[in-house]
């Protein structure tokens, strides 16, 4: 029972850092990745759609994407939704793709954007630990139940303990990784 509790705790905690991971993967960083745009929600026929699933995303040189629509007729949508998005690009269309010149980023904008990661650093960190909190007040259940314990419940904490660290250090270890990857020139 013990052992179950701490496997589904470290899936959500898993969980927590692939969300981190995706979110971390649409912030900038003067490079030109697909992950910046794929989310980029367009109204294609009055649906909120994923730009990754209307086009395919490339890029061809390190400070360009190019978007090529499977419909043309979504060229114009696409635009729209990349100029209203947060990304600060302005989309070039051709009437078959769009491009994307990635400007290189001031010295301003960078800090901005390590303020972003350590905010979502911070709220990643913060999911980790409402695991932690969810399995303790599980374990103290069960103890309540007698279905475990006092020793297995300090045992449980213990492991719980460890998992929580482990996690947290895993977070922060991607935090600063992009961060450094933020601040090179």
């Amino acid at each position: 029972m013990l052992k179950q509790l701490l496997r589904e705790t470290e899936e959500r905690m898993k969980k927590a850092i692939e969300a981190l991971q995706v979110d971390l993967r649409g912030i900038r960083t003067g490079r030109a990745s697909p992950a910046l745009v794929e989310r980029v929600r367009v109204n294609y026929y009055g649906t909120p759609t994923n730009l990754a699933e209307l086009a395919s995303i490339s890029a061809p040189e390190p400070q360009l994407l190019t978007i090529r629509p499977w419909d043309a007729s979504a060229l114009k949508e696409i635009e729209r939704a990349i100029l209203q998005s947060d990304l600060g690009l302005t989309p070039v269309n051709d009437g078959k793709i769009i491009r994307l010149s990635i400007p290189p980023l001031t010295e301003e904008r960078r800090r901005e954007l390590t303020k972003v990661v350590a905010k979502r650093v911070e709220e990643a960190r913060v999911a980790v630990r409402n695991c932690r909190r969810d399995a303790l007040e599980d374990l103290k259940g069960l103890e309540k139940e007698k279905q475990i314990s006092e020793d297995d419940f300090f045992t449980g904490k213990e492991e719980l303990q460890k998992l929580t660290d482990k996690y947290i250090a895993l977070v922060d270890e991607i935090g600063k990784a992009k961060e450094r990857e933020l601040m090179e020139l």
